[in-house]
């Protein structure tokens, strides 16, 4: 399939303005991450607690702040979900005991017990002191031994339903909705009432990472970037030569820098998904590049009387149409995904987006112009043939 039939493209001689365009970005995003705020870690690596809470009433941001702030929670990172006043992310992130030091993972745990308390509120308290589980807090196994006693063949069925209603729903409301909404029997909801109460919020999910953790995530997630990148100059080097495998490799430094920069600039978490987006982002991009090489290498057989520069810009034209194609549907995919894949996934497909653009633009302007240079410095005696 061909979009341009002859396509002949001068893309060589606009290879300082790409230079200037990638030096500008890769240096604003530098600037960024070491003076600004620099890169933003998740709980992944930077160890701590994250708590998603939905709320039984809409209350504003700095009531949660508050009520953190009366149990000595005022510094953690408090996230409004969906403008609905009611679904919040609390993070401890990076938070220190009184001497400094980091704290463990049982402290956090702790952390993210005093988050539920201090928004549970004083009837909650009341009620739990008095004997009531909360149902909206409450466990499957737990709820089962609460039901089993009165209702021994349904209990494990009657609180399946119920938690898996509050994971997918929220907070549950009224004991109306047990009935009305998953089908629990009239006396099993009566005998609900007298056993539990419904609190003020339900935990929608919660994760707890210790320092030494988040610092063993963040040291073999570099690791792999680096190996990754070092497997690939040695791979290309003995397939090629050690011109193409240092020009792919600045290339796909390139790439990385790029995205990072701008995960600085627009504050987005960095985690293992977004680690293992730019590693598909390195292969993605190198993939382009090599169909590209192999293009060049090719056409220095045939046309060895030309300047290395034109065959550059033919090796390019001649696969212009294939980089098109492949960038447009993958762009398009991980752009639905981006759209409509959910929270979850947001910004492993926001990854892949930068990814697709950069990586096609590196493709062409970044590792050609590198093969140019690197032939115009070494000079080799038989151009760049294999």
């Amino acid at each position: 399939m061909q979009i341009f039939k002859k396509p002949n493209f001068k893309f060589m001689k606009y290879k300082y303005i790409a230079f200037s365009i990638s030096g500008v970005l890769i240096l604003i995003g530098i600037i960024n991450i070491t003076s600004g705020k620099g890169l933003n870690p998740g709980i992944d690596f930077a160890g701590g607690s994250l708590i998603r809470v939905m709320l039984k009433d809409p209350v504003s941001t700095s009531y949660v702040r508050e009520s953190l702030g009366e149990v000595g929670l005022s510094r953690s990172q408090i996230q409004q979900l969906e403008k609905s006043e009611r679904d919040y992310i609390i993070r401890s992130l990076g938070i220190t005991g009184e001497e400094g030091e980091e704290l463990g993972v049982e402290a956090h745990e702790i952390i993210g017990n005093k988050v539920i308390e201090a928004l549970s509120g004083a009837e909650d308290k009341s009620a739990l002191e008095s004997g009531l589980r909360d149902l909206n807090r409450i466990d499957t196994r737990e709820l089962t031994l609460i039901l089993e006693p009165s209702f021994p063949e349904q209990a494990s069925v009657i609180a399946t339903k119920i938690v898996s209603f509050r994971t997918e729903e929220g907070i549950i409301q009224d004991f109306d909705e047990l009935q009305q909404t998953i089908a629990i029997s009239q006396e099993a909801v009566g005998f609900l009432k007298g056993q539990t109460f419904l609190g003020q919020l339900t935990v929608l999910s919660r994760e707890t990472v210790g320092p030494q953790v988040g610092h063993d995530l963040r040291r073999k997630a570099t690791q792999a970037t680096v190996w990754a990148l070092l497997g690939l100059l040695i791979y290309i080097g003995i397939r090629f030569k050690l011109a193409y495998g240092v020009s792919a490799i600045l290339t796909l430094a390139h790439d990385v820098l790029i995205t990072l920069g701008i995960f600085s600039l627009t504050n987005r978490e960095i985690n293992l998904p977004v680690i293992a987006a730019i590693l598909t982002i390195v292969g993605y991009s190198l993939n382009d590049t090599i169909v590209i090489f192999d293009r060049v290498r090719d056409n220095l057989r045939i046309l060895r009387r030309h300047d290395f520069g034109d065959i550059l810009d033919a090796s390019i034209n001649q696969t212009l149409s294939r980089t098109v194609i492949t960038s447009s549907t993958t762009f398009l995919t991980v752009f639905a995904l981006f759209l409509f894949g959910g929270k979850v996934i947001n910004d492993f497909a926001f990854t892949l987006i930068i990814g697709v653009l950069v990586g096609t633009y590196s493709s062409i302007y970044q590792s050609c112009p590198l093969l140019y240079f690197w032939n115009i410095i070494f000079k080799p005696k038989k151009g760049m043939r294999k």
